[in-house]
C-alpha cells in the first residue's frame, strides 16, 4: 500500500528519496514527504504534499544545505484522511527523530492515550505517529527516567509495545547518518552500494544502486551507516542474515519477478482484501468508513440503491446487488452507466447511486452521477484512484485500496471492487437494523479470511488451471454458467477470456441453458462453470448434465471436498469452503488465472490486449 524508501552516504539525499518515491508511484498513495537531516547542524528538516510526488519535489527542489541522509514515504490513507497533517514523516515532541511507517497499529489508540498522559503532544490522526513518540520516549527518557540514546535499541524498545505491522525506517538528529529499520508483516529491503547504504519497501527503489539485498525477516532490525549495514534479532543478538542477488532488469523488477503484471497483480489479491479492510471495523464491532459523506439517519432513509458501472466494475455491481438484497433488505438495481445516463430512471431523494469506478475518470460513470445529483439522490463512489472524479463528485467514498494496476485486465481492482461493496451492503444492513453487531463482526472476519483463501487457491491450483487452458486453446467461443452468485461470477469469467485471449465467450444463468444457449454445444465445446456449494449447487450440476450429455468439455470451479462433481466434469478447480454470499471473492480468482493460462498457450499479450485502454475517458 505505502512505500519507504531511505539513503545514508557520500551523495545529496534529496534527488535519490525523490527518484525513489517516483519508483514507488505505481503502488498508489495519496500524499507523500520526507525528512532530511542537515549534515552541518543537527537537525531535521520534514516535507510533506498531499498529491502527486512531483509537487513534493518542487518543494525539496528550493534546498539548498547539504544532507546526505533521509527517509521518504508514500501514504494512502488508512487511519486519518489524505491530510499534510497525516502524511509522513511524522517525528516525536521535539522534531529529533522522524519515521516513516507501512503497517497497522491495533493498539495505537490506547498507546497514544498513554502517552498524551505523560505530555506527548500529538499533531495527526494516525497510528503511525504513536511510533514516533515511542521511539522518542525510549532514546530521551520521560519524566525523569533515563534514555537509552541507542536509536537501534529504542527502536526494539518502541516495536515491542506495539500490536500489529510495521516496516519501519527511523532517522535521528543526535545520532546524524544513520537509518534504523525493523520489519513486521510488511516489506522492508536492505542493500549497501558504492555510494552508501539504502532501505525501502520495494526492491524496484534500490534496483539501480545495487544488485544484492537483504530482504529482512518478521523480528529483523538493520542499522544503515554510509559505511554498511550491521543487523540484530529482536533481543539485541547481532545477526548475518542472507543476501540476495537481484538480476531483473527495471522492467521485470516493476513485475516483481513474474513474467507479466497481470499474474503479479492476481497474486497480490490476498494484500488487496487485507488493506481495504484495514480500519473498517470499530472497536464496538461496527462498520467504519471514515470516508463516509453521509449520516447514519440519511442512510436510514435510503429505500432503493443503483448501482452503475461498466465492464469488470458492472459485474461487481451485480454481486453487490445480491449482498444488499440479502442483507439490507434494500431493492437494488445494477445498470451499466452508458445507459442509466440516456434514460429516465426513478430517483428521488431516499435513492442512493453507488458509482463503481476502478480509475474514478469513466466518461459514462461520470455522466451518470452528474444526472443522480440533479434528480437529487445520494451518490456513492467506489474506486481505486484518491481524489479521482468519481471521488469528488460523489457524496461519499470507499476507496478499494488495490494500488496502480497496469495490466489492462482488470482483476486486483475488480475484488477490491467486490469488498468494498460488500462493506458497503454491511453498512446499509447495520444502519437499517437487518443485521446485528454479531453478525456483522462475524461477516467482516468471513470477509478478511477470503485473503488466505485466495492465497491458497495461488499456492495449490496452477496445475489443474494449466490442464484446463489446454482444453480451451483450440475452441473458438466458450461458454460460462452459473446460478445465483455463480451467474454473476460466469459473467466476470467471460469477460476476462475473451478480452486478454480473444476467445470468444458468453455468460449465461444456468437455468436459461435450454432457451437457446444450449444450441452452441457440440463435442469438445468448453463449458466452465461455477458449481461451489450453494442453495442452487444441484440445479447447477443438473445443468452440466445436460451439457455432458451433447459432449461439451467441461471445467467446473468447485468447492474443496467435493468429489461428485469429478463423475460429470473434465478438470475441476477447486477453491475453500467460503459461504455462497462471499464466494465472488474467491471463486473469481481461478477464473482469472485460468483466461490468463488460456492467453499465454495462444501467443497473446495479456498485459496489453489488442483494440483495448485501462480507462475509458469518452464515450
Amino acid at each position: 500500500m505505502c512505500g519507504i524508501v531511505g539513503y545514508t552516504g557520500q551523495d545529496q539525499v534529496k534527488d535519490i528519496l525523490i527518484d525513489g518515491l517516483k519508483r514507488l508511484e505505481y503502488r498508489g498513495y495519496d500524499s507523500a514527504g520526507v525528512a532530511l537531516e542537515h549534515d552541518d547542524d543537527q537537525r531535521i528538516d520534514v516535507f510533506r504534499r498531499v498529491g502527486k510526488v512531483s509537487e513534493l519535489a518542487s518543494a525539496v527542489d528550493a534546498i539548498d544545505h547539504p544532507s546526505t541522509c533521509g527517509i521518504g514515504h508514500t501514504r494512502w490513507a488508512t487511519h486519518g484522511t489524505p491530510s499534510v497533517a497525516n502524511a509522513h514523516p511524522h517525528t516525536g515532541c521535539d522534531e529529533r527523530i522522524a519515521i516513516v511507517h507501512n503497517g497497522i497499529i491495533e493498539n495505537f489508540a490506547e498507546l497514544r492515550t498513554e502517552l498524551e498522559a505523560r505530555g506527548h503532544r500529538f499533531s495527526s490522526d494516525t497510528d503511525s505517529e504513536v511510533l514516533a513518540h515511542l521511539i522518542e520516549e525510549a532514546y530521551y527518557g520521560c519524566n525523569g527516567s533515563d534514555g537509552s540514546h541507542d536509536l537501534l535499541a529504542s527502536v526494539r524498545a518502541a516495536c515491542e509495545r506495539v500490536v500489529g505491522a510495521y516496516g519501519l525506517a527511523v532517522v535521528c538528529a543526535d545520532e546524524p547518518g544513520m537509518i534504523a529499520v525493523a520489519r513486521k508483516d510488511s516489506p522492508i529491503i536492505v542493500g549497501h552500494g558504492e555510494r552508501g547504504s539504502y532501505v525501502a519497501s520495494d526492491v524496484i527503489a534500490l534496483i539501480e544502486a545495487t544488485r544484492d539485498v537483504v530482504v529482512l525477516e518478521d523480528g529483523q532490525y538493520a542499522l544503515l551507516t554510509p559505511e554498511g549495514i550491521s543487523f540484530t534479532d529482536q533481543s539485541g543478538n547481532a545477526i548475518e542474515p542472507a543476501l540476495t542477488h537481484i538480476d531483473w532488469d527495471i522492467d521485470t523488477a516493476e513485475k516483481g519477478g513474474y513474467p507479466d503484471f497481470m499474474l503479479k497483480e492476481i497474486c497480490e489479491q490476498p494484500r488487496v482484501v487485507r488493506d481495504t479492510l484495514v480500519g473498517r471495523l470499530s472497536g464496538t464491532g461496527e462498520i467504519d468508513i471514515d470516508e463516509l459523506g453521509l449520516t447514519y439517519e440519511e442512510l436510514d432513509l435510503i429505500d432503493r440503491v443503483y448501482v452503475i458501472a461498466c465492464g469488470t466494475s458492472f459485474h461487481a455491481g451485480l454481486i453487490a446487488k445480491n449482498l444488499i438484497e440479502a442483507w439490507a433488505r434494500i431493492p437494488c438495481e445494477v445498470e451499466a452507466a452508458s445507459e442509466f445516463r440516456y434514460r429516465n430512471p426513478i430517483i428521488t431523494p431516499t435513492t442512493l447511486v453507488v458509482a463503481v469506478s476502478q480509475s474514478g475518470e469513466t466518461a459514462d460513470t461520470l455522466a451518470a452521477i452528474r444526472d443522480a445529483r440533479i434528480k437529487g439522490a445520494k451518490v456513492f463512489g467506489i474506486t481505486n484512484v484518491v481524489g479521482s472524479p468519481v471521488a469528488r463528485e460523489s457524496d461519499g467514498v470507499i476507496y478499494t485500496k488495490a494500488n496502480k494496476e497496469i495490466a489492462v485486465a482488470s482483476t486486483k481492482s475488480f475484488i477490491g471492487q467486490v469488498v468494498s461493496l460488500t462493506l458497503l451492503a454491511l453498512l446499509l444492513a447495520q444502519v437499517k437494523g437487518k443485521l446485528t453487531t454479531g453478525q456483522i463482526r462475524m461477516l467482516f472476519h468471513e470477509v478478511g479470511d477470503t485473503a488466505e483463501q485466495i492465497q491458497r487457491i495461488l499456492d495449490t491450483q496452477s496445475e489443474a488451471i494449466h490442464e484446463a487452458a489446454l482444453a480451451c486453446r483450440d475452441a473458438q467461443s466458450a461458454l460460462f454458467v452459473g446460478r445465483g452468485m455463480g451467474a454473476a461470477i460466469a459473467n466476470e469469467g467471460a469477460l476476462k477470456l475473451k478480452e486478454i485471449s480473444y476467445l470468444h465467450a458468453e455468460a449465461y444463468a444456468a437455468g436459461e441453458m435450454k432457451h437457446g444457449p444450449i444450441a452452441l454445444i457440440d463435442p469438445g465445446f468448453p463449458v466452465i462453470a461455477v458449481t461451489t456449494k450453494s442453495p442452487v449447487y444441484d440445479k447447477v450440476v443438473s445443468n452440466l448434465k445436460e451439457c455432458e450429455a451433447r459432449g461439451a468439455k467441461i471445467v467446473v470451479v468447485a468447492t474443496e471436498g467435493d468429489e461428485d462433481i469429478k463423475r460429470i466434469a473434465d478438470h475441476v478447480i477447486y477453491i475453500p469452503v467460503v459461504r455462497d454470499l462471499l464466494s465472488p471473492i474467491t471463486a473469481t480468482v481461478p477464473l482469472q488465472l485460468l483466461a490468463r493460462e488460456v492467453a499465454v498457450i495462444r501467443g497473446c499479450d495479456v498485459d496489453q490486449p489488442r483494440n483495448l485502454a485501462k480507462s475509458v475517458t469518452v464515450e
